[in-house]
């Protein structure tokens, strides 16, 4: 469990040196990033979401799968009471930025390969419908706080996000049992593939232009941090065995609640003007300090469930 933690980290920092790299031979520039940020959260989330629900339907995994999406409800609705309650700044811009960090988990780079190591095709499966959930607060309550724009919390305009649309078209998918055929299928799979390397990319884009260091003293950053890999994670997985949750439910669940902070912290950052250094050093400083916590959180959690 160690060496898979430790190499995902290290896939996801070799990633964010490229960005870095390209950003100082100047072949990224605001436009371009400006346009990888719009294509990584629009088309190839989407694309996430739908592939998740490529799987042949079964009324165990069907129970499996709604208390997946219950489990998710509840813990982001906790996560956003408990950020709204102990932190805040007085720049609104680093409040941003700092709720949103402390709320959203990397659940998709780095908590979907672990599920696989872990817990096989099932643990994957139970990750794809909590990252479903994932997007649905980040396209709602998410953008709410990152844009400041209180129309965005409208429901017409949440259900007509493309996260929210994929997750609508990917769940009668399933459901129904629709046969994709693979002229579909293997695309969006394709698309698919670029949600690990473009949120990585676009961070060492921001990266090569600020100061990470600066993190380590920023009392507020290190408090979101603490939030994000030991505060919730332990919160969630404690309350989650009290009300009966083991197994592999269990396992999984923490897994994506004990992930640094999401990548995407940084691309809506720079998309709605927020604070793009503090965004960056979030989601850095917290990767690199995952390679420590979430091996702790997990074995803990592994023998929880089998009490």
């Amino acid at each position: 469990m160690f060496v898979t933690v430790l190499t995902q980290v290290v896939i996801l920092f070799i990633l964010i040196f490229v960005g870095f790299i390209l950003t100082k031979i100047k072949m990224l520039n605001d436009q371009s990033v400006k346009s990888l940020t719009d294509l990584a959260l629009t088309l190839v989330t989407a694309c996430v979401i739908v592939k998740s629900f490529f799987r042949e339907f079964n009324k165990s995994d069907l129970k499996d799968l709604l208390l997946s999406f219950l489990l998710g409800i509840i813990l982001h609705t906790a996560f956003i009471l408990l950020t709204l309650l102990f932190l805040k700044d007085k720049d609104k811009n680093r409040q941003a930025v700092l709720h949103y960090a402390a709320v959203f988990s990397n659940c998709g780079f780095m908590a979907l390969p672990l599920q696989e190591a872990l817990l096989g095709d099932d643990g994957v499966f139970l990750c794809s419908s909590f990252v479903a959930i994932f997007n649905a607060f980040v396209w709602s309550w998410g953008i709410r706080i990152m844009s400041g724009d209180k129309k965005s919390l409208k429901p017409l305009k949440i259900l007509t996000r493309p996260a929210i649309l994929a997750l609508i078209i990917g769940f009668i998918i399933f459901i129904f049992s629709i046969p994709v055929p693979n002229i579909i299928s293997q695309p969006i799979s394709m698309l698919a593939a670029l949600n690990t390397p473009l949120p990585m990319i676009i961070i060492g884009y921001h990266l090569a232009s600020s100061n990470v260091l600066k993190g380590f003293s920023d009392i507020k950053c290190l408090l979101t941090i603490l939030l994000r890999l030991i505060v919730f994670p332990a919160v969630a997985i404690l309350g989650m065995w009290l009300c009966g949750v083991k197994g592999n439910m269990l396992i999984s669940q923490a897994i994506c609640c004990a992930a640094p902070v999401a990548a995407n912290t940084t691309m809506f950052s720079a998309k709605y003007g927020r604070d793009t250094e503090l965004s960056v050093n979030l989601v850095s400083l917290s990767t690199l300090l995952s390679l420590i916590t979430m091996p702790i959180m997990i074995t803990l959690t592994e023998k929880l469930a089998t009490l």
